[in-house]
């Protein structure tokens, strides 16, 4: 009965990282990565769409995305797209294809997405230490309906604090790297 508490919060938890880490592929750093354009959407034939639905972005050059539409007519749309986002790149069109040169990040610049990336990973914290709370009153009713023993329940919570403590260093070594990367010159 514990072993379904401790996986179905570790199952929790791992999702929580996943998603950490689907997150911050959206942050930009030094270098071009297509996962930027992911959140960018695009009004085609009414119809909010992602970038990548509607193209196919590679990088040929460090800083330089190229964004080529597998439908002609929506190249303005995708250009106006980018144009418009959170992104602050110009992007320009050459009747075939859309480059995108990423500027060099500003120290300023490169201390706003460190707090981004650190936002985002104590929301993922936060979500973790909920699943922990949900863990831990799960196995609190459990005592309290006599399914377990008061000595199980010790040690049941002492399994989910360790799940949290495992789970909250990851997010914590990867919010690092991550760090350690936009701050690289």
């Amino acid at each position: 009965m514990l072993k379904d508490v401790y996986s179905k919060a570790e199952k929790g938890m791992k999702i929580v990282v996943e998603n950490f880490k689907k997150e911050l592929t959206s942050i930009r750093t030094g270098r071009a990565n297509p996962a930027i354009l992911e959140r960018v959407k695009v009004d085609y034939y009414g119809t909010s769409m992602p970038v990548n639905q509607l193209a196919t972005i590679t990088v040929p050059e460090a800083r330089v995305l190229l964004v080529q539409p597998w439908d002609a007519s929506a190249l303005n749309l995708i250009q106006k797209a980018i144009q418009t986002s959170d992104l602050g790149v110009n992007p320009t069109n050459d009747g075939k294809v859309i480059r995108i040169v990423l500027p060099e990040l500003t120290e300023e610049r490169r201390k706003e997405m460190v707090k981004m990336t650190n936002k985002i990973a104590e929301s993922s914290r936060v979500a973790i230490r909920n699943i922990r709370r949900d863990a831990m009153d799960e196995v609190k009713k459990m005592e309290k309906n006599k399914e377990i023993s008061e000595d199980e329940m010790k040690k049941g919570q002492d399994e989910i604090q360790k799940l949290t403590d495992k789970y909250i260093k990851q997010i914590d070594e990867i919010a690092a790297k991550k760090e350690a990367e936009i701050m690289e010159v």
